[in-house]
This record gives structure tokens, sequence and C-alpha cells, in this order.
């Protein structure tokens, strides 16, 4: 997830290539189980939420409420949020949000070998994609060594409430899963509300509850990476997610969309925490199923650093996942999913 500045960042979120909701009848309706849907910008991209039953209008203003606290507490764009604070060293007593997405973020560290790492922060910055968008391959080569001191998830921890740091120079950088997190918020706070049947949709990370209208499955795309950043997205691949198994939600990784090109060469937004570099492979997207959209959302960053194979050997073990990769060889796009992956219905 990037939490990006709004106008650059929105565009490529609102063509990127990731997961959407298609075929809605929106405002069919069938005695009360109307179809609704109401939408705005979230976290540098677009929001969407759809739902049956009746219409309340104070939802919107539910969803803008969480959102802002999102951005509130993560955005490195905004010098006084929660995460700005803590990366300055500021004396700060934690939020449930932060000490939660701490110890997932750490756990799927553990979990893939620290792929995901939410202290890549100073990586992120040096190589333009944080608050600066500058960018200078040879200047990045000769700090790349000293940063990479300050990367490392074991290097953080909780203690009453307040960030432990091994070194000050630490950054943390949130953007992989406060997206998915904030699909997680907005979908909590529906069901609170009373509904069972809806849609949260934020750039592309989806959440699925019970049923569409006439009790039809949520359908959701994946659709084809394109060689530009503003290249046209054709949705190929269209499945259901499976409900019941309570692998709900989905989020895409890829790295076609998000990065700088310098003298014909590519470097994507998808760092390798370990590297210190953009992976380079065949791999052009990742897009994992999971019980949360935060978990999915992580996992897929994983997976776009580890690669297929690797990638694959880790989901052996974990069951409660699904993955779809799309990668190019031969001159053609290629595919491939674990078993419990919906198949295509398209």
């Amino acid at each position: 997830m990037r939490n990006d500045k709004s106008h650059r960042k929105f565009h490529r979120a609102a063509v990127k290539t990731v997961f959407t909701l298609i075929a809605i009848s929106l405002l069919a309706s069938c005695g009360k189980r109307q179809v609704h849907n109401f939408s705005g910008i979230a976290i540098g991209t677009y929001y969407s939420v759809t739902y049956v039953g009746q219409e309340d209008i104070s939802l919107p203003v539910a969803a803008d409420s969480i959102i802002a606290v999102i951005n509130r507490e993560f955005s490195i764009f905004d010098s006084t949020s929660t995460v700005s604070r803590l990366n300055a060293n500021a004396t700060t007593v934690l939020t449930d949000d932060i000490i939660h997405l701490i110890s997932l973020s750490n756990h799927i560290s553990e979990e893939t070998g620290g792929a995901f790492d939410i202290t890549i922060g100073p990586l992120v910055n040096a190589m333009g994609f944080g608050k600066s968008t500058d960018f200078d391959t040879l200047s990045y080569q000769k700090q790349m060594d000293s940063l990479r001191h300050f990367i490392g998830y074991q290097k953080i921890s909780v203690a009453d409430g307040k960030l432990q740091k091994a070194d000050s120079r630490i950054q943390l950088d949130f953007n992989a899963i406060a997206k998915g997190y904030a699909v997680d918020k907005i979908a909590r706070m529906m069901k609170e509300k009373g509904y069972e049947n809806f849609l949260v949709d934020i750039g592309g990370e989806v959440l699925a509850q019970g049923r569409k209208f006439k009790g039809q499955e949520w359908r959701v795309g994946v659709q084809i990476p394109t060689e530009t950043q503003n290249g046209l997205i054709e949705t190929n691949y269209i499945f259901e997610l499976p409900l019941e198994s309570g692998m709900n939600c989905v989020a895409t990784s890829g790295n076609y969309r998000n990065y700088k090109e310098i003298n014909g060469k590519r470097y994507s937004h998808i760092i390798n925490p370990t590297t210190g570099y953009s992976e380079k492979s065949s791999l052009l997207s990742v897009s994992v199923i999971a019980k949360d959209c935060a978990t999915a959302d992580a996992f897929a960053t994983a997976f776009m650093v580890l690669g297929i194979e690797k990638s694959m050997a880790i989901l052996r073990n974990h069951n409660e996942l699904a993955a779809h990769f799309i990668y190019y060889e031969n001159g053609n796009f290629q595919y491939k999913q674990t078993s419990n992956f919906p198949k295509n219905i398209q």
C-alpha cells in the first residue's frame, strides 16, 4: 500500500492493476434488499463501499472518519502523524491501531524471512518513494550500505505502550499494510451498523461480506499488467471470493505501476529489505486472499520480493492463504496459483 501524495498517487492508484469490483447492479431493488454505493478519496487513492439493505446516509461520514484516523496515524507525508512523530523520536504513546499493526507486521516479517518489513523507511525515502521524489542512482548506491544498518523488524518492539528502537535512525513505513487495515476497519464499522452483505474496496484492496443482490457471490477481477504506468487495463480473470472458508479479503501488489525509470532502467517501489534494491524478476503481480485485508496486503508485498518459488514454499505451510501470480515469460503473460485459489469463472 502506498500512502502517497494525493494527485500523483491518486492518478496511479486509479489505473494500476489490482483487484476491482465488477458486475455490480447498483440500486437494483427487491423489497428492502436495495443495493447502495458510496465512494470517495482515501489514502492517496479511491475507496468504494457497496452494501445491501436500507440506505444509511451516515455511512459515508463514518467511513471518511475512519480514513482520517488512519491518515493521522500512518501517513508519512503528514509531519504531525503518529508514525512521523515516531520517526522523529518524539515520545509518543502508541494507539491500539499502531500496536496491532506493529505486532501483525513483525509476525508476517518472521513468516517471510524479513521480505516484509515496516522498518524499510530509510530505503523508501532514499529511493524517492517517500516524502522526497528525488532519486539519484549513484548517491543511493553510496548510501545503501549504511542505511541497511537501520533496517530490521527485530530492531523494534513495544513496551509500556511505547515504541522501542535499537537505533534512533530507524524509520517506520506502514504503506504496505495500512491500506488493507483501513479496509478491515471500514468493514468492522459496517458490521457494527448491522449490515451483513457488503463489499469494501480501497484502491483495489477488497473485503467482501455475505452476498450481493439476489444472493449472488461477490465477483472480483484480476487484471493484466501493462507495459507503462499509464497503460490501459483490461480485466481478464474473474473469480468469486470463497466466503464460506472465511477467506473473504484480497490484495494485489505489482511492480509495473509505481516505479521510476532512469536511463531506460526501472526501479520499483517494492524494495527488498535485505538487499536494499528493487527485485528484478519476471514476476509482475501477486494477488493474495486471506481472512483479513491487512494480512493479504502485507503478504502480497512480501511475495513480490520473494518471487514465485520461495512464495509457494511459504504458502504450502499457510493453507489460510491463497495466491495468484502473474509473470512474463517467452513473450507472453503466464499465471501460477495455489490450489485453493478460486478458478476463473469468466
